[in-house]
C-alpha cells in the first residue's frame, strides 16, 4: 500500500506568548493564573484549510499571595517565587485538517525548583483527544464507489502524555519538551486503516532579553520543532519590545515562511496578531495564515482564586 506523509501537530507562530501549549513544564511558571485563546487559519482562500483552535488556562499554587505587575506583553523576566513550587494548567483544543478533526485535552502538573534568581521547572500532561474522519469532505472519483468507509471507523479516541523541562531567569529563557510521548496508534478500522502512529516531536525553544534601555528591549529567539523521522522545521525570530507594553517582531520559518507580529498590553489583557506569509506558489490562490491571541492575566491569587492557597 502507498504510504504518505503528513503533518500530525499544529504551528503555532506566537510561541513566546504562551510557551504552554508546546511544554508543559511553564504551566505556573511565571507565578500568576492565565487564561490563553488562540485562534489560527491557515491559508485563508483554500478550501477546507487547515484551523487550530486553543483555550488554556494554567497557574501556581501559591503560599502567599502574589500580585501580578507585569502588564506587558513580553515574559515576566523575574521570577515570582512565593513559597509554591506546584503549577497546573489545563488546554483544550480542536485542529481541522481537510476532511480530519482533532479534538482533545490536555491536564498537566508541573514542578518548579528556585536555583538562586533563576528557576528550573518539570511538567508532565495526560493527554486524550479524539480523531474524527468527515466523509462528507471527501470527495471520490466515483460518488456511488463508498468502498472506503465500509472497513472505517470514522472516529476513535486515543490517550498519550506530554512532558518537559523548562529554565528560566531575568534575561534567559530555554524549554525542551516531548509531545506524543507514548506514540499511540490511531486503529480506525480493518486492513489498510491499523497503521497509523502518531510519532513523537521534540521542542527546543530559548531566548533572550538585551535590555538596550528603560524603555527598549531586543528578544532574539529560536524554536526548533524535530518530528521523531528527524525531519526538522525551525523558526528563528527577533523581537522589539517598547516600554514592554508594544512589540513587533519578525520570524523566518525553514520552508520559505516568513511570520509579522505584533502585540499590545492594556492593563492585564494582552494581545496578539501573527500573519504567515508562504515565500512560495501558494501565495498564489491563498491569503495567508492568521493566527490570534488573547491572554488575561489573573493578579493577586488569594483574594480572587482563595481555592489556589494551600
Amino acid at each position: 500500500m502507498p504510504k504518505g506523509y503528513s503533518q500530525q501537530t499544529p504551528v503555532y507562530s506566537q510561541y513566546i506568548l504562551n510557551g504552554f501549549l508546546m511544554n508543559p513544564a511553564v504551566a505556573g511558571a511565571e507565578g500568576y493564573s492565565a487564561f490563553n485563546l488562540t485562534a489560527r487559519e491557515q491559508w485563508v482562500g483554500f478550501q477546507d484549510g487547515p484551523a487550530t483552535y486553543a483555550l488554556s488556562f494554567q497557574t501556581r499554587l501559591l503560599r502567599e499571595s502574589h500580585i501580578s505587575r507585569a502588564k506587558n506583553v513580553k515574559r515576566n523576566s523575574k521570577s515570582p517565587f512565593s513559597g509554591g513550587h506546584v503549577g497546573l494548567g489545563g488546554y483544550i483544543f480542536n485542529h481541522r485538517n481537510g476532511a480530519v478533526d482533532r479534538t482533545g485535552i490536555r491536564i498537566t502538573y508541573a514542578y518548579h525548583l528556585e536555583l538562586n534568581e533563576s528557576q528550573l521547572s518539570f511538567g508532565l500532561s495526560m493527554v486524550g483527544y479524539q480523531y474524527r474522519i468527515d466523509k462528507e469532505r471527501i470527495s471520490l472519483e466515483f460518488p456511488d464507489d463508498d468502498a472506503l468507509f465500509n472497513n472505517l471507523d470514522q472516529s476513535v479516541f486515543i490517550p498519550d502524555a506530554d512532558v518537559g523541562v523548562y529554565y528560566t531567569s531575568r534575561t534567559i529563557w530555554a524549554g525542551f519538551s516531548v509531545d506524543q510521548l507514548l506514540e499511540s496508534s490511531l486503529k480506525f478500522g480493518g486492513d489498510g486503516y491499523d497503521m497509523l502512529t502518531m510519532s513523537r516531536n521534540y521542542h527546543l525553544m530559548g531566548g533572550y532579553d538585551f535590555l538596550v534601555t528603560n524603555e527598549y528591549t531586543i528578544t532574539p529567539s529560536t524554536h526548533l520543532k524535530i518530528a521523531e523521522n528527524g525531519k526538522v522545521q525551525a523558526d528563528i525570530s527577533g523581537k522589539f519590545y517598547y516600554k514592554q507594553m508594544f512589540w513587533g517582531g519578525l520570524t523566518y520559518r525553514t520552508g520559505n515562511t516568513l511570520v509579522v507580529g505584533a502585540g499590545l498590553s492594556v492593563d492585564r489583557l494582552v494581545f496578539g496578531y501573527a500573519f504567515d506569509i508562504g515565500l512560495n506558489s501558494i501565495m498564489k490562490s491563498s491569503y495567508g495564515t492568521h493566527e490570534f491571541t488573547f491572554i488575561a492575566k489573573l493578579g493577586d491569587h488569594t483574594r480572587r482564586l482563595r481555592w489556589l492557597t494551600r
